[in-house]
């Protein structure tokens, strides 16, 4: 006879806030922690707790609102763009450039100031926890100009996996295109997109990168997608490659959307 007690109805709440776009998981709990979310007018101040759509929840003072349908962009990050929405340094941030008309999005994984090429953005918090997990294992695809010159037994080490101030990384497959000049170009694909990982291993092989762009997020490419160009993934490929649950198609561009520059234009 099972007599474990039944779960509570519904969805932990950082979930649920993290479905509705609001923040991420992580975030939401934040949030919870610092007494700025109430459940049906109560102030809640821990993210253990089950809601259903039956509750009213208030986050910094706004409803939450109904979660919409899951949605994910493509987006060629230049350089000199911070992945976060507010810069303390006051340098421009991703947000800055994206199209008046988007929802408020968040970024799956992160690229640094340097670096170039493929983030990808969503507008559901759960989908972005999901893309990140490790346990996805999505391969991430780079092309990485290095000032030095390399030879294919330079990157033994990057390949067997190595350990770079006491954190481990997994092997990555490393291939030497071309030596141009000072510089060489090399490939390279990881899978758990460490924190500025393939600048560390890099310099761990007494290398420096002077160039890294990301080609590809697993499934999703960089492909002709221009500087600061955003693209929104049609929801039926959602559904091919991530098992997302059938919703109706939103009436979006399918060409890429280039960046409208507002220079007063509110932060999200």
């Amino acid at each position: 006879m099972n007599t474990s007690p039944t779960p509570p109805p519904g969805d932990r709440i950082a979930k649920v806030i993290a479905r509705a776009g609001r923040a991420s998981r992580r975030e939401a709990e934040r949030l919870i922690e610092a007494g700025r979310v109430t459940v049906n007018g109560q102030k809640i101040t821990s993210p253990a707790l089950n809601v259903t759509s039956a509750d009213k929840i208030v986050v910094d003072g706004r409803a939450l609102a109904a979660p919409e349908p899951a949605r994910l962009w493509l987006y060629h990050k230049p350089v000199g763009r911070v992945t976060t929405t507010r810069d303390e340094q006051g340098r421009p941030t991703i947000y800055d450039d994206l199209p008046e008309d988007m929802p408020r999005v968040m970024s799956i994984g992160r690229l640094d100031l340097n670096s170039e090429g493929l983030l990808l953005l969503t507008n559901d918090g759960e989908l972005k926890r999901k893309l990140e997990l490790p346990s996805t294992g999505w391969l991430r695809r780079y092309r990485t100009r290095v000032n030095g010159r390399p030879t294919e037994a330079t990157f033994d080490p990057l390949r067997k996996g190595l350990v770079v101030e006491g954190e481990k990384f997994q092997p990555m497959t490393v291939t030497l295109d071309r030596q141009q000049g000072a510089n060489a170009w090399v490939s390279v694909s990881i899978r758990e997109g460490k924190n500025r990982e393939v600048r560390r291993a890099m310099e761990a092989v007494g290398l420096v990168v002077n160039r890294l762009i990301r080609l590809s997020y697993g499934p999703f490419q960089l492909g002709q997608l221009k500087p600061g160009a955003v693209e929104e993934i049609r929801p039926r490929v959602l559904r091919d490659q991530l098992g997302m649950p059938d919703e109706p198609e939103p009436d979006t561009k399918k060409s890429p959307t280039k960046p409208q520059r507002k220079p007063q234009r509110r932060r999200r």
